[in-house]
């Protein structure tokens, strides 16, 4: 059944919308914006909006918001035009999948923006989830564009890139961004100064995609395949963390393997949707510690 939309005083309510779970989503490794409230409904920014969003029993309730954003933005950036539940299927077919896939079956990938994105899995080398989240918090608030307020926080656009390039090394690292301030900084220049337009990586295949962003200081295979994943709408990337290639070894490989092995099996056995098989892998794996001892 197709999902209904009916809008309210500031609320959009999706109704009969499979495989959405916001606790699985905001989770799962692939955003930084997005922090729980007390009411276990999630709050954050993107594209220059804040968003609350809940699940109120069968329903998903997008609150300070409205249709307009929704068609225009919401849409896309849940990926709602997907057939989640075709894409399990197929990938159910596999064992490990299919109870991967039930313990996080709500997962969606969003699209984010690409520009927000580079900046934060540069951001994510030999980093955790809650010190990425600060750093990019502290961008944000510093050099970002004030938005509005939300349950009593305020909340700001992500930085462009040219505001970044003006920046100096001891600014970005007072954002807590240590060695990965020279980074951004690159990043920065190669963008405002339209060395590499960002925006036209994703019409490539992914291979070449891959090979134009690693040309960013920081941006290794691991880093280039987050950000196909996660705002080129490219399903067949592979990011391979620590997680994701302990839980590889685990249930397939059975051995110590180095990552180029494994992004090579892993492409040859979930193909187009590799992607999606990896959003699943990673969030089990995780979240129940799976290989961690191994």
């Amino acid at each position: 059944m197709k999902h209904r939309i009916f809008e309210e005083k500031d609320k959009i309510i999706i109704k009969d919308l499979k495989d959405f779970e916001p606790k699985h989503i905001f989770e799962c490794g692939q955003c930084f914006r997005w922090d729980e409230e007390a009411d276990g409904s999630y709050t954050g920014v993107a594209y220059g909006r804040i968003l609350n969003v809940r699940r109120d029993g069968e329903d998903i309730v997008l609150s300070n918001t409205n249709l307009d954003d929704f068609n225009n933005i919401w849409a896309d950036y849940f990926d709602l035009k997907k057939d989640y539940t075709e894409i399990k299927n197929k990938l159910s077919s596999d064992s490990i999948l299919k109870e991967a896939i039930e313990f996080g079956h709500g997962i969606r990938i969003l699209n984010q923006d690409v520009w927000e994105i580079l900046i934060s899995f540069i951001l994510s080398a030999r980093n955790s989830i809650p010190m990425i989240k600060r750093s990019i918090n502290m961008l944000s608030e510093r050099y970002g564009e004030y938005i509005g307020e939300y349950n009593g926080r305020k909340h700001f656009s992500f930085p462009e890139a040219n505001v970044l390039d003006k920046l100096s090394l001891e600014e970005l690292k007072d954002c807590k961004t240590s060695f990965r301030a020279k980074y951004i900084i690159n990043a920065a220049t190669i963008v405002s100064s339209k060395q590499i337009d960002i925006y036209r990586i994703k019409n490539l295949s992914t291979e070449d995609a891959r090979k134009e962003l690693i040309r960013f200081t920081g941006v290794g295979p691991k880093v280039s395949d987050c950000i196909m994943l996660f705002s080129m709408n490219k399903p067949d990337a592979f990011p391979i963390d620590v997680w994701v290639k302990r839980v590889m070894e685990h249930f397939y490989l059975k051995k110590d393997t180095n990552l180029k092995e494994i992004q090579e099996y892993a492409q040859g056995k979930f193909g187009e949707y590799a992607g999606y098989a990896q959003q699943y892998l990673f969030y089990y794996a995780r979240e129940l510690g799976i290989g961690k001892n191994n």
